[in-house]
């Protein structure tokens, strides 16, 4: 048995964390949810478990009959995607920054949007075909959605179509064993994703406090089957989900798009993967239909293929599910913090960061510190105690990040 049961008065924890800490607040949290009556089994901790917003970051949640918006989070669809290329490190520059600051041009990237006009702008800066489809078609599904909740607004949601955002979102050059070059992004449903989420965590909030319903946090306010408030929630959710998966899928071409400025002509679609970590679908686990709740995992099916990233200098790895059921069929979606941003900048100094990412072309500079490898958890212990959950495809190593 390669999970260790997590103590909890009420409720079962299964976690994979053997050679990892678990901070007592994630800890608590996980308590916490292990206890709501509508826990189908137990809740599954990933060896990146960490302290959330709402529910812990590297945990599956299964439920039956209701959804804890908080849990899904507001970046919702958050997630991975890589493709591997036939090019190879030959192929590569000796010097990578025009290539970077190719990729930082063509994806719009920190607090930056597409700058289109109007409801339906963003597709005007994105000339691929196919993307003005996506477009329009997201905007005809998210008028049905704000007709029925105008406070969600109609803001810039298309604005920020194929753009990649702040935090820990980035963009990747790397390199597998055999030296193949892969490009590999991490972003989600943007502001539009932040909107619902946080709309409907509210109105889950008001419900507990009109029906009187105690909870051990605020923030596990949760939406029962057969309301119209999980219905639109559903609809909502799902939304986001594709708006992310598409937000991914354009700013892998544009990224394809910027690196042949540079590089000989290649081709890209030999293998690509594009994965939710932060996201609520319906499956079937130990005999019932339930909701499933990853916030901060990966779907790991038999045969599933998902991304786990490590950190800015660190490897990262292609992987595929073994399906194991006490995981719900899941996986870590990374490293996991080890700290907080506020403390890795009190405690790592530009000079360690310059050191912890040699070799890689980056950013280097002191509005990164919260990025920097040392503030996440040692990826090879992460992987290790995941080992019953995943097998590596391929281990790759950056050459090149961009950071929201």
């Amino acid at each position: 048995m390669s999970f260790q049961i997590l103590p909890a008065p009420k409720g079962l924890i299964k976690a994979w964390v053997q050679g990892v800490a678990v901070e007592a607040q994630a800890h608590q949290q996980l308590k916490n949810i292990a206890g709501l009556p509508f826990i189908h089994g137990w809740v599954a901790a990933m060896p990146d478990v960490h302290l959330g917003m709402g529910a812990t970051v590297g945990s599956v949640i299964p439920t039956k009959k209701a959804i804890i918006p908080a849990a899904v989070g507001v970046d919702i669809g958050c997630g991975m995607m890589a493709v591997r290329t036939d090019l190879t490190a030959r192929d590569l520059p000796d010097s990578l920054l025009k290539i970077r600051t190719s990729i930082e041009n063509a994806v719009p990237h920190g607090r930056t949007h597409h700058g289109g006009k109007g409801d339906r702008g963003a597709w005007h800066d994105i000339p691929d075909e196919q993307a003005k489809v996506w477009s329009e078609v997201l905007q005809k599904e998210y008028e049905v959605i704000a007709d029925k909740h105008p406070k969600l607004g109609r803001g810039n949601d298309l604005n920020h179509l194929g753009t990649l955002g702040t935090g820990n979102h980035f963009i990747e050059i790397c390199l597998d064993a055999e030296q193949r070059v892969w490009v590999m992004l991490h972003s989600g449903s943007r502001g539009v994703g932040n909107r619902i989420g946080s709309y409907f965590i509210e109105l889950a909030k008001e419900d507990m406090r009109k029906f009187h319903i105690d909870l051990p946090d605020r923030d596990l306010a949760y939406f029962p089957e057969g309301t119209q408030h999980m219905d639109d929630y559903v609809q909502a959710v799902g939304w986001a989900q594709e708006y992310a998966k598409i937000n991914r899928a354009l700013m892998m071409e544009a990224v394809l798009g910027a690196m042949r400025q540079h590089l000989r002509p290649f081709r890209s679609d030999e293998l690509a993967v594009n994965c939710h970590h932060n996201y609520v679908a319906k499956e079937h686990h130990y005999g019932e239909n339930v909701w499933v709740t990853r916030k901060g995992a990966v779907r790991a099916r038999l045969g599933d293929l998902g991304i786990i990233p490590g950190s800015m200098g660190a490897r990262s790895y292609i992987v595929r599910g073994k399906g194991n059921p006490e995981s719900y069929c899941s996986c870590s979606h990374g490293a996991g913090r080890a700290m907080s941003r506020t403390q890795a900048k009190r405690q790592f100094t530009l000079s360690d960061h310059i050191q912890a990412t040699q070799g890689i072309e980056c950013r280097k500079d002191v509005d990164v510190i919260d990025e920097t490898p040392m503030a996440y958890k040692p990826i090879d212990a992460v992987m290790a105690a995941q080992a019953d959950l995943v097998e590596v495809v391929y281990e790759l190593r950056q050459v090149v990040c961009v950071k929201g």
